[in-house]
């Protein structure tokens, strides 16, 4: 063994989130994607429109992003948000049934309880807590189209205003307008009342 020193071996590059590019020679790559954001999508779907829908948007989902993988641009939106737009997307051909599943979740499910005012983000955090359920899910009914996208795309997806914008293909201001009109219409709808109070004091 001589004393040269050895050369040090270069860096192995860390491996980040599976992307659509490989699978364009060789598509098989694809399955990549697939396995890293299926459950989340699948998830989402699950939310908005009940379990019988959830398997057909995600699936059409994947099938849309595999033969768009080509147009996949990573400079302005992430796998996961580019994802999550073309599921809304489909979810938008679905209104009518997302809107007559909430009028049953407001039905069946509990009421709300609580008093004074929320902060905005309280909005937020009932529905990723518990979900589109009771006088919520009535009140998220009442919204356009597009500000119950901002609001779930927020509330469940946990997107932000920029991921938001990529994932809709809309103006960020245009985002956070529609997510202001979102909160108050639902704040509204609820009597005013906070919609993180769950027996303890506001203090937001």
């Amino acid at each position: 063994m001589t004393g040269e020193p050895l050369a040090a071996a270069p860096p192995r590059a860390t491996a980040g989130p599976p992307v659509p590019r490989p699978s364009l020679h060789d598509p098989e790559r694809f399955g990549e994607v697939f396995d890293a954001h299926f459950a989340e999508i699948h998830g989402y779907a699950a939310k908005r429109l009940g379990p019988d829908a959830a398997a057909d948007v995600a699936s059409q989902t994947f099938l849309e992003a595999f033969r768009r993988r080509d147009r996949y641009d990573p400079s302005r939106a992430a796998v996961r948000t580019w994802l999550y737009g073309i599921a809304t997307n489909l979810i938008a051909k679905h209104r009518r049934s997302e809107v007559r599943a909430l009028r049953a979740r407001e039905r069946l499910g509990p009421g709300d309880t609580g008093g004074g005012e929320g902060h905005a983000d309280a909005v937020d955090a009932r529905v990723s807590a518990q979900g589109l359920r009771g006088r919520l899910a009535g009140a998220i009914a009442t919204l356009s189209a597009g500000e119950r996208d901002v609001l779930l795309l927020v509330a469940l997806a946990e997107l932000s205003h920029e991921e938001v914008a990529a994932a809709l293909g809309v103006p960020y201001g245009t985002v956070g307008s529609r997510l202001s009109r979102a909160r108050r219409k639902v704040r509204e709808a609820l009597g005013g009342t906070n919609p993180m109070r769950d027996g303890e004091d506001d203090h937001g």
